[in-house]
Parts: C-alpha cells; sequence; structure tokens
C-alpha cells in the first residue's frame, strides 16, 4: 500500500536471505519492448488471438481465457493502434508506465529499535516478543487462540512482496507448493523468485501467521498455511501485469483468503470513462471478481491519504511510476480504488492503541467493511513505548504502521473463522466478519488528533456502521464464537 509506511527494522536474531534484484522497466520509446494488457470485450479469449497479436508486432507472454485478458509483449511503438483495430478488442494498454510504489511516509522519523535473539518481554501468552504486540491483546487474539490457533487445511495468499521463507517464525507455515512470483506476468514457482527483497510481504506474513513456537513473535492463525504470492519487486513496485496474474494464480490454486496491503495499477482512484486507464483497471477487477467467484476472501487496506474514498476527491500521488509522474486531478466516487473498491472484497482502515482512527487511515462509507490495529507513532502510544505494529522482517523484526498493518489482521482472523468452521463463501466471512466486529461509534467531529486540522477527517454515520470504522474493529474471540455460520 502506497505511504504504508518505512519499515523500522528490529534485529532481532541473524538470518540468511536470498535476494532476487527484479529491475525495474524503463520508460519505453521506439524500438523498447513493453509489456501489454490487451482486454477483449467479451470475458473470453478469441479465436485466432495469439496470431492477431503476433500480426501486430507482438508476443504472447500469458493468456487468461477465463477473464478476456492476455498479457503480450512488443518493441513496436504501432502494436497497440494495431491491434485495437480488431473489433473483438476492448482495450490496449502498456503497463511501464503504471507502478504503484510500495514505501512511503507514515513513520517520517525512522526509528530504529535493535533487540538480540536472546530479548524477551513480560507476558503471559506467546513467544518470547509477545509483550510487544499490542494489537493481538488489543482484537483478543490471545483468549481466540484457546478456541483455535488455525487449521493447517486453510491456505491464506499474500500478494505483497513475496516473503522470506527461511525465517524460523514463518518456515514451519510456508506453503512451497502454492507460492509463486508473479513479477513479469508470468507464474514462476522457484523459491528464490518469490523470496521476499523488499521486507513488507514479510511483515504482513508474520501478522497473519507467525509461528507459536517459542520464537520472536505470534501470529494472528499460527497454525494455518500461507502462500506468498509476489506482485511486488524489490523496489516494492506493482505493476498491472503481476496483479492480474496473482489474482488468477489465487483463484487456481485452492487459496482460500488472500490478503492485499496495496492499490493496484494504474492510478489511487481508476475512473471508468478515462481511455489511458480503462484496459488495465478493468482487467484487474475482473481477475478479482474472478478469484472470488472461485470462493477467495479478497481482504483488502484502505490506504494511508487520510481520505474519504466515497467523496469527490483531489488525486495528487498518481500515477507514480516513473518518479516525477504524478498528475494532479479531481476525481469524483464515480472512481474507484482497485481492490478494495471491488464488490465483495473486505475493506479495512487502520486504528491504533487508543481504538482511534489511525491519523493517516483513509476511510469511507460503502468502501469499509471493518477496522483493525495498523498502529499510529504520533498519538496512540502504548505502554510499550511503540505505537507501531511489530512484525517479522527479513533479518528479524520490525515495527512499521499503515493501513497495510491493519489488513492483514483481518485476514488472520477471517482464516480463524475457516478454521473453526469449516469451508464457507466469501460473502458468509465477510457477513460474520461484520457481526462479530466490536461496534465503534464516529468521535466528536472534526476529528483531528494533533494540531488544529493537520489531520483532519469527518467521520459519517453511527455506531453500528461509520466510514471510519465501518462494523467496528475485528474481534478474533467473538469471531471463533460465532454459532452462526
Amino acid at each position: 500500500m502506497r505511504r504504508s509506511g518505512v519499515l523500522s527494522i528490529v534485529v532481532a536474531l541473524t538470518l540468511v536471505a536470498l535476494t532476487t534484484v527484479i529491475a525495474v522497466a524503463p520508460m519505453a520509446g521506439a524500438g523498447t519492448e513493453r509489456t501489454y494488457v490487451v482486454l477483449y470485450k467479451k470475458q473470453a479469449i478469441p479465436a485466432g488471438a495469439a496470431l492477431s497479436v503476433g500480426r501486430a508486432g507482438g508476443s504472447l507472454v500469458q493468456s487468461y481465457p477465463q477473464i478476456g485478458v492476455l498479457i503480450a509483449r512488443s518493441d513496436s511503438d504501432g502494436f497497440a493502434p494495431t491491434l485495437k483495430r480488431d473489433l473483438r478488442v476492448q482495450g490496449v494498454s502498456a503497463t511501464d508506465g503504471f507502478g504503484v510504489l510500495l514505501p512511503g511516509s507514515t513513520d517520517e522519523d525512522g526509528a530504529v529499535v535493535a533487540m538480540d535473539a536472546s530479548t524477551t518481554t513480560t507476558s503471559s501468552w506467546g513467544d518470547a516478543l509477545s509483550g510487544l504486540q499490542w494489537d493481538m491483546t488489543q482484537i483478543h487474539v490471545p483468549e481466540a487462540h484457546d478456541v483455535t490457533t488455525g487449521d493447517p487445511a486453510v491456505l491464506v495468499g499474500d500478494i505483497d512482496t513475496g516473503l522470506d521463507f527461511t525465517h524460523p517464525d514463518l518456515a514451519a507455515n510456508v506453503d512451497f507448493a502454492n507460492s509463486v512470483s508473479c513479477v513479469g506476468g508470468v507464474p514462476n514457482q522457484d523459491p528464490a523468485a518469490w523470496m521476499d527483497d523488499n521486507g513488507h510481504g514479510t511483515h504482513t506474513a508474520g501478522t497473519i501467521a507467525a509461528d507459536d513456537n517459542g520464537i520472536g513473535i505470534v501470529g494472528v492463525a499460527p497454525d494455518v498455511k500461507i502462500a506468498g504470492i509476489k506482485a511486488g519487486n524489490a523496489d516494492g513496485y506493482f505493476f498491472p501485469e503481476a496483479v492480474i496474474c496473482s489474482f488468477m494464480w489465487a483463484g487456481s490454486h485452492g487459496i482460500d483468503i488472500t490478503n492485499n496491503s496495496y492499490f493496484a495499477d494504474p492510478w489511487l482512484f481508476n475512473c471508468r470513462n478515462d481511455a489511458g486507464q480503462r484496459a488495465i483497471w478493468e482487467a484487474e477487477r475482473r481477475a478479482i471478481r474472478w478469484a472470488e467467484g472461485k470462493g477467495v476472501v479478497v481482504v483488502a487496506a484502505a490506504g494511508n491519504e487520510n481520505i474519504d474514498l466515497s467523496k469527490t476527491n483531489v488525486d495528487t500521488i498518481s500515477p507514480d511510476y516513473p518518479p516525477g509522474s504524478e498528475i494532479v486531478r479531481t476525481v469524483t466516487n464515480a472512481c474507484a480504488v482497485v481492490p478494495v473498491d471491488v464488490s465483495g472484497v473486505i475493506g479495512v482502515t487502520s486504528d491504533g492503541y487508543l481504538m482511534q482512527k489511525a491519523y493517516y487511515s483513509s476511510y469511507g462509507v460503502g468502501v469499509v467493511s471493518v477496522t483493525a490495529p495498523g498502529g499510529d507513532r504520533r498519538f496512540q502510544i502504548p505502554p510499550t513505548g511503540n505505537g507501531r505494529v511489530l512484525s517479522t522482517f527479513p533479518g528479524g523484526y520490525a515495527y512499521a504502521q499503515g493501513t497495510s498493518m491493519a489488513s492483514p489482521h483481518v485476514a488472520g482472523v477471517a482464516a480463524l473463522l475457516e478454521s473453526q468452521f469449516g469451508d464457507m463463501s466469501a460473502g458468509q466471512i465477510a457477513a460474520m466478519l461484520d457481526a462479530t466486529a466490536t461496534s465503534m461509534a464516529c468521535p466528536a467531529n472534526p476529528f483531528d488528533p494533533g494540531p488544529p486540522f493537520d489531520f483532519l477527517a469527518t467521520c459519517t454515520g453511527g455506531g453500528g456502521y461509520n466510514s471510519f470504522y465501518g462494523h467496528g474493529q475485528v474481534d478474533a474471540l467473538n469471531a471463533v464464537l460465532h454459532l452462526t455460520a
């Protein structure tokens, strides 16, 4: 998720990390190979499509007949105009100019807390560092673990920057058979390809499923399996072909739940009437909807721009690849943020230790389902002294904050639900999360936790549902005790 927070590294033990550095493709001109999304009008690939791609000067990279999308490459400047003449084609868009950058600025002070392997904290629950996991106690994870710690038959796919499968708090729960790199648009199951070379994915994975093994921390669902689905490269960029590939992989490989701590290309807000972005965002939307149709629960972060996603906004931050490409534009609620704004997706905002909206968290009626701890290092500091969320990181453990950190808490609780009550539809899980959340009323408006108007936000709705917290803060214990599955 853009502006999800610079991770503050907490060195707790020495790990050997395999690093795959994937270069970001340069902007293309004449003679430079580019990657394209080809969107067909029907959700099917017509006969002779590969031949048409070839005649237009391109080569087929990946085909998704289930949703009517092709990924192609070409070094011909005439590729897109030629292919658009095919009346079966709805749109053709080059993807190399549309990359979402993961790191941001919500951890401006960049504080580092160092620990060694012998470090322990005082806690009646969990592992050596669990005394620092205020986020888990806040949503009653310790009590939920008296009921279930998760079922290894449940598989969570973390669509992120990969995960460090050598990390001792993750290694036992990694599903190698269903992990993959989608960077470049073509599935690659070589573990070296989906090893996390950024850090963000390992952090979100730990919140979901860090093992209860006496080492470090404990995740929300420490006995479920987790698959790393790498969509973000080493530099933290998520390109459209990788996002599409990730959802198609999840839907075709038995993934029960996906966590999505990013927004998808080509813009923060994707507008239906913009020809330059239509083919990409519609292809992404089709992929998400197809995965949902296969039973995949899609959990997604709301974003860190402190804006009401349901209102007219000014988008000043996208597209953010290549750097300096941002275009200031006014967007209405006819424009959508992918994936959080796609139908059926469980949208998550972030709160902090005091159970108030985190100062950076975006929000919005109709977009938000629930809230969860994402950390707030400015205004909501626990007695442990760090308001961020502690989780696994290549080389040890790290604090971070953002809706990126809130979303995996909800994905973890969804995994506990599936573990406790058996296979359920995405709609059933979403309804149970909503029904078992701890209701939270709107704060006094205007809400501004800092100096006047620094982080101004207006909450709309009531205690049962509102724009800041949706149906309330996710509650792991209430969820696993719910008897109406």
